[in-house]
């Protein structure tokens, strides 16, 4: 049997009920347990506990856009199976988002309150991206987990070392990020030019900035 095509109503309904479950706090609920689950927590000094929860913060806020980015980009993308793979990639980033949250809280500290700002944002972003065409959608996709790859790789620089938690989860993010940024490129997309990757950091690294202390 095929699967149900929805309308254009339909989608937008879909991703109004998706938003709400991203920017809801307790709302994700995660595919596959933490990878912070088997770790013990290891003393962190006041200092450390803060921005280790600045940083885990800011991988919360990169989910929420994550999520914001590829739904916009399903709900208009051309083709059928651009649109199920983009939903797919955006039902494993639940994880994530659902692994950072957590993590936050254990660490004494609360999620982005720009983060309904950042999705909005995404979203746009996604979905013109997917009206201008399917090759630019799934390249955007690419360059972005790249963009969010280099940030996870500095994290793990910046956590304390006896933070094997919130370690355990950048390093299983950075994996699946990467595996994403691979998998939009061998599905069609295009390589993005380098300034236009630059210019995508520093709009990053903006945000980031942003996110780490509200």
């Amino acid at each position: 049997m095929n699967a149900r095509r929805h309308s254009f109503f339909d989608g937008l309904l879909i991703q109004a009920d998706k938003a709400l479950r991203t920017l809801v706090a307790d709302a994700p609920s995660p595919e596959r347990s933490s990878p912070a689950a088997g770790n013990a927590e290891q003393p962190l000094s006041e200092v450390e506990k803060k921005h280790a929860a600045g940083l885990m913060r800011v991988n919360h806020s990169g989910e929420v856009c994550a999520q914001a980015l590829y739904q916009g980009q399903a709900l208009t993308a051309k083709l059928f199976s651009v649109r199920e793979d983009m939903e797919q990639a955006a039902d494993e980033e639940i994880d994530h988002l659902a692994w950072c949250e957590e993590r936050v809280k254990q660490l004494g500290s609360h999620t982005s309150v720009l983060n309904p700002l950042w999705y909005g944002l995404s979203f746009g972003i996604g979905a013109t991206a997917g009206l201008i065409s399917d090759k630019l959608s799934l390249g955007f996709v690419s360059a972005t987990e790249d963009q969010v790859c280099k940030h996870l790789q500095s994290h793990l620089q910046e956590l304390p070392p006896q933070d094997s938690k919130s370690r355990a989860i950048v390093d299983q993010m950075l994996e699946d990020e990467s595996r994403h940024a691979h998998a939009a490129l061998q599905a069609g997309g295009v390589e993005f030019p380098a300034p236009v990757k630059t210019l995508m950091s520093l709009v990053s690294k903006a945000m980031t900035k942003s996110s780490y202390r509200i």
